[in-house]
Order: structure tokens, then C-alpha cells, then sequence
């Protein structure tokens, strides 16, 4: 029988979690979650149930979680963790500008494969290149994990690449904004709770995404059209992160188990594999909704776009390899692995 996730509790997750009262009383240790995603997101509804499932099933019980919203603003989440308001939270990279240069290799345009192959290949990367330069000091890195292809979205219909040179969009950080600026774009950079207000107010006439938004932030209702690149625009990065306090706290052997069954990989992948699910939820989404359309990019405009995507990629290796890290070796890397990802 599996562990039921402690997350149901707070009532979070009612629809979609059934409650299991006598797990969580039985853990020995409860772990805080901080989260900043809408309740019903896929991050809430999906990844964070996953996450606890798998830390439950690994320790027999001993520890559990339990979700806290509104505790902070996204891009406040690391100091938050590092302080130990919260145990645990997911960051995405781009909302902190400089602090996580090595993040944007994975979210480069070109890779092949999904979430799940991405995450597992920054991941790996991770492991064995890009840990030298240290940019999570101060928490306890405990996953990587993308979202999908992200795709723009825009209140009036966008049906050719130049047509997105001098729309306002929202752009995240990281290579998303590069991206953005590269075509064109003026870029208005929010977090993505911000999004729909900022679309429904008009502040911009568009955003770029992944295809889950079109559910998890409603964007079917205020951004009806989708521009559609092959591969997509960019991947975004993300991190879960533990205090580094609340993780010794825990007996030896709960950490071994944690360290061998959940952290790192297994859970990149998990994580990875969710999202590849609620991006197929925001496609369906986006085919369900009336007045909403996909203009899929013409051969013409994927060709133009390459360049495009060719100088950020050069110029996104020069930054990282300023870090000290083999920027060039980390990119093939990530390439081959998300190339060969499960054959």
C-alpha cells in the first residue's frame, strides 16, 4: 500500500490526494515546504505529493511534509530556505539574475527530448561539471529538474517570427529573457503568479511559457494565441533545495535512505516526468478552450530562428565558461545525454 503524502492535511490537495492520517502521525520528522505556485499548479497538485510519496516511502514513514503558501515571494525562496523559515522549496534560476550562471546551460533552445530527459541530463551535468562553481552554497541541492519547450503566448494572434519584434512580453530571467531581447521583444520581467494580472491589465501583449501555463496559470483565458516553435523558445531551470540544518538534523539512517532512493536523480526524474504531464494537460487545455488557437511556425521561420538561437547559445557557453566550468563539454553533454535519453 503507498504512503499517502501529509500534504492532503492542509486540504491542498483533497481533490487529487486521499488523506492517510495514520502516516502522518506516525513520522517522526515533518518537513516544512514552501511553496509559491497557485494551490491547483502542477508544481502543488503534482510534484510536491510526488516528492513526499517518495521521501515517505524511502524512510518507512519516519518522514513526511507538509505545504505552506504564501510564506514568501518566488524569488525569495532561496534566502528563505537558507534561513530556516522554511526545510524545502523549488526556485526557478531565472528569477535571481547573475546568482545562477551555469543554470542557463539547460535552458538553452536546440536540445532534443522532454522534461523528464532534460532534468535527468542537467542532473548528470551537474554531477560532472557543473558543481565546481557552487552557485547553491548556503542550501542543500536535492533535485534539478525543466519544464517543457515554452512556447509565446499572446493576446492578439501571432502567426509569423517577426511579428513578436516589438511586443512587451513577459520573460522569466535566465535564457528565456536572452531569448526575448535577441528577437526583439521588450522584455517585462514578473514571476509567474504575476502573469495573468499582468496579461488581464494589458501591461503586456504577451508571454513566453511552457504549454502547463495555459492551465496552471489560466493563461487559456487571457492569452488565446499560441505561437508554436518546434523544440520551443527555451527550457526553464528549476532546483529543489533543503536547509542544510534541517537535513543533519535527521538520524543517519534516514539520510542514507534519503541520499540513496530520492535525492539527485531519481528525483530529477520524477520531477521531470510530472512536468512532461501537465504540459500535456496545458496543450489539451489550450485544444478544449474556445477562442484559442496554435499557429504552428513555418519552415521559413524555424530557419531564421536558428541564428537566433546559435549566437544566444554562444553567448550563454562564454558566461558559464567564465565561471571556470567547461561550458563547451557541459552543453555536448547535455545534448548527447537528452539524445540518447532511454534508448
Amino acid at each position: 500500500m503507498k504512503l499517502i503524502s501529509k500534504l492532503a492535511a492542509a486540504g491542498v490537495f483533497a481533490a487529487t490526494t486521499a488523506l492517510s492520517g495514520a502516516v502522518a502521525l506516525a513520522a517522526d520528522h515533518t518537513l516544512t515546504i514552501s511553496s509559491w505556485s497557485p494551490p491547483t499548479h502542477g508544481i502543488n497538485a503534482k510534484m510536491w505529493p510526488k516528492f513526499v510519496e517518495m521521501i515517505e516511502e524511502a524512510t518507512d514513514g519516519k518522514v513526511t511534509a507538509e505545504l505552506k503558501l504564501g510564506l514568501a515571494p518566488p524569488p525569495a525562496q532561496f534566502d528563505l530556505v537558507q534561513d530556516g523559515a522554511a526545510d524545502l522549496s523549488i526556485i526557478f534560476h531565472g528569477y535571481q539574475p547573475g546568482r545562477f550562471t551555469t543554470a542557463k546551460l539547460i535552458e538553452l533552445p536546440g536540445y532534443e527530448g522532454s522534461a523528464e530527459a532534460a532534468s535527468v541530463a542537467d542532473w548528470r551535468a551537474y554531477e560532472k561539471f557543473l558543481k565546481q562553481a557552487d552557485e547553491h552554497r548556503g542550501v542543500k541541492l536535492i533535485a534539478l529538474h525543466t519544464h517543457g519547450p515554452a512556447q509565446v503566448y499572446t493576446v492578439d494572434p501571432v502567426e509569423s517570427l517577426d511579428q513578436i519584434k516589438g511586443l512587451k512580453l513577459r520573460v522569466p530571467g535566465g535564457v528565456g529573457s536572452d531569448v526575448g531581447t535577441a528577437l526583439g521583444a521588450t522584455g517585462i520581467q514578473v514571476p509567474a503568479p504575476k502573469v495573468y494580472e499582468t496579461l488581464a491589465s494589458k501591461a503586456a501583449d504577451g508571454v513566453v511559457m511552457p504549454m502547463e501555463s495555459r492551465k496552471g496559470f489560466k493563461l487559456t483565458e487571457v492569452a488565446p494565441y499560441t505561437y508554436e516553435m518546434p523544440g520551443g523558445f527555451y527550457r526553464g531551470s528549476f532546483a529543489f533545495i533543503m536547509n542544510e540544518d534541517a537535513f543533519d538534523a535527521l538520524p543517519d539512517d534516514v539520510k542514507a535512505a534519503l541520499e540513496e532512493k530520492v535525492f539527485g536523480e531519481p528525483l530529477s526524474r520524477a520531477i521531470g516526468q510530472v512536468w512532461d504531464e501537465i504540459d500535456a494537460e496545458g496543450r489539451q487545455a489550450t485544444m478544449d478552450t474556445e477562442g484559442n488557437a496554435i499557429n504552428e511556425a513555418s519552415e521559413a521561420d524555424m530557419a531564421a530562428y536558428k541564428p537566433v538561437a546559435d549566437a544566444v547559445t554562444a553567448q550563454v557557453i562564454e558566461e558559464v565558461a567564465a565561471t571556470g566550468v567547461d561550458a563547451q563539454a557541459a552543453h555536448d553533454f547535455i545534448a548527447e545525454t537528452m539524445k540518447n535519453y532511454g534508448k
